[in-house]
């Protein structure tokens, strides 16, 4: 081809340069703010295991966000500059309040997008040079992904020589003390409270919608209807949860005296159950047997093992019945309040149109909170939850516009 003559393929070979540096570049923003996450939060730690493992972590990460880095530049693209969070997402809402579990848990949900996203450019990224690097990248994330679940199980993982190590003394005293992986986190509270405004506030966003379509949003009859709808829904709420609470610890109060009889009548085979327990989460039959003869010099340590194999649980896992009343009562009734407050100064149509636009925009942030305690984004989250309180007014308001005609 002469050195002057137009070649056709060039402006698709642009588009697609243009394309694969758009991917790598994104590629290299998600590395490096999970390098930061990842070292702010070995920062916090206090565990010196999972501190070390979460450095590790943040060194794999800069490690791709350099390989990444380095092929932009190959492809004639320029040197990317890091936009987000110093911190990562270390220091964002949900991370904070959800506690270090819920931290850990959000980045194991990261890492596995993180792996689909890079096997998605397998397919379509076409480039060679690019598509070594995917591959490398994601038997790292395979890596990260499991180490994340094993210091969420609490199985922490030290690096020597690049090889793993298990924490022995750490998965020691997991085994010695496993009453206290059961303890509430914050996100548990946050979460009751949650569910408990979600409640109160579809169900009397219903009942205020419905009444103020049957009146005409007549104010003393919505007030009348959202206040009993409020105490109802609150006293409903605290005292299910209270019941709910109080079941379940007397259920596993019977499960442990059915567990403390076997053991009474044969202590064998419950040592040798508690033992193929520890060897199916990975313990080796040697370390197992170990670990099981140290719980049975102590009856009550060795019940409180195999008990919480069993069910799952332990006693100090267990809700708090009156606490779960007073949390469920009083975030049912807050939540319950706000489409009533409008009709307290208001009458008539305007009431009803402020109530419905206090309410939406309750149970949008309500929505936004439950990101909090979940992996979805806030915004996905608020906005369902804005939809489907829309649909709940618009159909409960055409209800009681149909039953006041009827009425009329």
């Amino acid at each position: 081809m002469a050195p002057n003559s137009f070649d056709p393929t060039t402006p698709f070979k642009n588009n697609r340069n243009r394309k694969i540096l758009a991917s790598l570049a994104g590629n290299w923003q998600a590395e490096m703010e999970g390098y930061y996450t990842y070292l702010a939060l070995a920062d916090r730690e206090t565990d010196a295991v999972r501190a070390r493992v979460l450095r590790h972590l943040a060194a794999a990460e800069l490690e791709h966000a350099q390989l990444w880095a380095d092929r932009i530049i190959q492809l004639g693209g320029k040197e990317p500059t890091y936009t987000g969070n110093p911190l990562g997402a270390a220091d964002s809402l949900a991370s904070r309040a959800g506690g270090p579990l819920m931290a850990l848990r959000r980045l194991e949900v990261d890492e596995s997008r993180h792996i689909a996203n890079y096997g998605t450019q397998l397919k379509d990224l076409g480039d060679e040079g690019s598509i070594a690097i995917l591959e490398h990248v994601i038997e790292d994330e395979k890596e990260h992904y499991r180490e994340l679940g094993a210091l969420l199980r609490g199985h922490s993982h030290a690096h020597h020589g690049g090889k793993q190590i298990v924490d022995a003394q750490g998965l020691l005293e997991e085994l010695l003390a496993k009453r206290n992986q059961g303890r509430s986190q914050a996100g548990s509270w946050i979460g009751d409270a949650i569910y408990g405004v979600n409640d109160g506030l579809g169900a009397i966003f219903g009942i205020v919608s419905g009444v103020s379509g049957a009146t005409a949003g007549n104010g003393k009859y919505v007030l009348i209807a959202g206040l009993a709808g409020m105490i109802a829904s609150a006293l409903s709420m605290g005292s299910g949860a209270y019941l709910a609470a109080k079941s379940e610890r007397e259920i596993y109060e019977a499960e442990l005296a059915r567990e403390r009889e076997a053991i009474r009548m044969n202590p064998s085979e419950a040592r040798e159950l508690l033992s193929l327990y520890y060897q199916v989460k990975g313990l080796p039959e040697e370390d197992a047997e170990h670990v099981v003869e140290h719980l049975a010099g102590d009856p009550e340590s060795l019940l409180k093992a195999l008990a919480s194999e069993r069910l799952s649980t332990s006693e100090d896992g267990l809700k708090v019945p009156w606490i779960s009343a007073t949390s469920g009562a009083l975030s049912t009734a807050v939540g319950a309040m706000i489409p009533v407050i409008p009709f307290f100064f208001m009458t008539g149509l305007a009431a009803v149109i402020t109530a419905a636009i206090v309410s939406l925009i309750a149970h949008f942030a309500v929505g936004a909170a439950k990101s909090l305690i979940t992996v979805r984004s806030w915004w996905a989250s608020g906005f369902e939850m804005t939809a489907v309180g829309a649909v709940e007014g618009a159909v409960t308001y055409a209800i009681g516009l149909w039953l006041g005609h009827f009425g009329a």
